[in-house]
């Protein structure tokens, strides 16, 4: 099995890295291999709805000058994805934002009934709202969101403040095994039969007419 970890702090060894390092390294004592990526601080482009993505075979971003295809391509062949991201302005990283809103655009339904979790790391609030969007994400893809035994969140300014949370990181290697537990069974039930649900999208109901 294998999750993709997304850090989408522009720091690469900031309080978010260390968060995400904190389930890699639980992930691996349970036989999961993690492919990590990186928002990092270059420029990111946002979505402009342009759909090129539905025309593409491998379900790319028109644009190709920035992680969002790598993302893409490492979503889809994952069986699991957690998401990381600071918390700016009670919000995720607006870089991690537009490659989340051209990810989904683009492979949203490739994604469907695969195990996703969001994580945040802050110096002291706006942490569950930065939760709750990137959950959108995954909640409208049909992603199942695995839970843990709090908010997955870490607190402090440094890594090694964030050593200090040790209900955060007990949070944090909970949710990574509660990931692999769940990718377990997903693959379990796969190997006996059980198929992923039907999807309906035929309707399409426009509240401006």
């Amino acid at each position: 099995m294998e999750v993709l970890l997304l850090n989408g702090s522009p720091h690469a060894h900031g309080c978010t890295a260390r968060a995400l390092e904190e389930m890699k390294k639980e992930f691996a004592e349970n036989g999961v291999e993690v492919t990590e990526l990186q928002v990092g601080n270059n420029p990111v482009r946002g979505c402009i709805a342009c759909g090129s993505c539905a025309r593409s075979p491998e379900h790319h971003c028109v644009f190709s000058d920035d992680v969002t295809n790598q993302v893409i391509d490492a979503a889809q062949r994952a069986d699991g994805l957690v998401v990381g991201s600071p918390v700016y302005y009670a919000s995720p990283n607006g870089a991690l934002a537009a490659v989340l809103d051209r990810t989904f655009y683009a492979a949203g339904r490739e994604l469907g009934f695969k195990p996703a979790a969001s994580i945040c790391s802050a110096r002291r609030a706006g942490t569950t709202a930065t939760l709750e969007a990137i959950n959108k994400y995954f909640l409208m893809s049909n992603m199942l969101v695995v839970g843990s035994t709090y908010w997955a969140m870490v607190h402090g300014t440094t890594p090694e403040e964030v050593d200090q949370d040790k209900e955060g990181l007990q949070t944090l290697r909970n949710l990574a095994r509660n990931m692999t537990w769940t990718m377990d069974c997903l693959n379990a039930g796969e190997g006996i039969g059980f198929d992923k649900p039907f999807v309906e999208r035929s309707a399409k109901t426009n509240f401006v007419r």
